[in-house]
């Protein structure tokens, strides 16, 4: 199975996959029977690649790939209107079932029957990197990743420098009336 290049946009519904990248930011087409295109702005919009994407796992995470390889082979998928809960310990056998709520489930199922009838679902992954886009949104991830321990500390040490400041200036004692 084929995910590279599939992202989800926080604050949008739907799938998108990555087509490249300018200057402002991802451009994203969605899987969707509209196929319109978007540009996600890289400042303020979170990408998540669904290459990247895991469950919490009891002993260990489980990798969104290998639970659509289970969900295929189980051949169908429930309504999901109904409780999800015990197809998903079916699917995803080791799931932590107090992290992983019934929302996420919703949103597996609901990726899982919008990826399934594209060709990319069959082939197999890939070992190039991927396109530039692609290769640039995993490394921005993780430089993410790691960027809030050494910005909080650079923050810090930037805070401490600049509390040294002059001293006020006196004020003037003299009045305008002349005394």
């Amino acid at each position: 199975m084929n995910l590279r290049g599939i992202v989800a946009v926080s604050g949008r519904p739907g799938l998108f996959k990555l087509v490249g990248q300018n200057k402002v930011g991802y451009i994203l087409e969605s899987l969707d029977a509209q196929k319109t295109k978007i540009v996600a702005n890289i400042t303020n919009t979170k990408l998540a690649s669904l290459e990247d994407i895991t469950v919490y796992g009891e002993e260990e995470e489980i990798k969104l790939a290998s639970i659509f390889d289970n969900i295929t082979a189980k051949g169908s998928t429930p309504d999901l209107k109904e409780n999800l809960r015990p197809y998903f310990l079916e699917v995803a056998p080791g799931h932590d079932q107090e992290k992983v709520y019934a929302s996420d489930m919703k949103k597996i199922v609901t990726w899982y029957n919008l990826l399934k009838d594209l060709p990319l679902f069959t082939e197999d992954t890939p070992e190039t990197p991927g396109t530039p886009a692609e290769v640039k949104l995993s490394e921005e991830k993780a430089a993410a990743d790691k960027k809030p321990k050494s910005a909080a500390t650079k923050a810090a040490g930037a805070k401490a420098t600049t509390k040294t400041s002059a001293p006020a200036k006196k004020a003037s004692m003299t009045s305008k009336k002349g005394v």
